[in-house]
């Protein structure tokens, strides 16, 4: 499959075979960004598309941990989602596997990789999700995810310039 582009011009997006990839820089340090992405309070300020609110359920990062986040849609509809947390490396990398937690996909784990690189006061995120195949890929690309995956990135850049 040809690398699809699907970004804008803060947030690059393309997908690559059965992977969606995400990478962003933040006017931040590392650690700071770190800081925002994986403490539960700071994520239900950034987490969802703009108008969402999020209740973060659990929130375990470590591996073995698990976390269950909710988006509230502006339409008052619930988006839950979980995963358990594969692999944690701070404040570098988070490999996580996350699920759409409703019936007919909540037996379907996309792998998340997400990478934070020092560009020395600025950092560069890659988030990657394989997901199990390309049509799993297609299904959720059909949601309208990215437009909500973009905001959500703005969303974080917002939280993070509040240090």
């Amino acid at each position: 499959m040809a690398v699809q582009q699907l970004g804008n011009e803060r947030t690059t997006a393309y997908t690559d075979g059965a992977e969606l990839v995400f990478e962003r820089v933040f006017d931040a340090p590392r650690d700071l960004v770190w800081k925002v992405l994986t403490d539960p309070e700071r994520v239900t300020n950034w987490w969802g598309p703009h108008g969402y609110t999020t209740t973060v359920e659990e929130m375990d990062v470590r591996p073995g941990g698990r976390w269950r986040w909710i988006n509230h849609t502006t339409g008052g509809e619930d988006a839950p989602f979980k995963g358990e947390y594969l692999e944690v490396v701070p404040p570098e990398r988070i490999v996580q596997t996350q699920i759409f937690d409703v019936p007919g996909f909540d037996d379907r784990a996309a792998i998340n990789t997400m990478t934070l690189e020092d560009l020395g006061g600025r950092t560069k995120l890659v988030a990657r999700s394989r997901f199990p195949s390309i049509d799993d890929l297609q299904g959720a690309l059909a949601t309208g995810m990215i437009g909500g995956a973009l905001q959500t990135y703005d969303r974080l850049a917002a939280e993070i310039a509040r240090g």
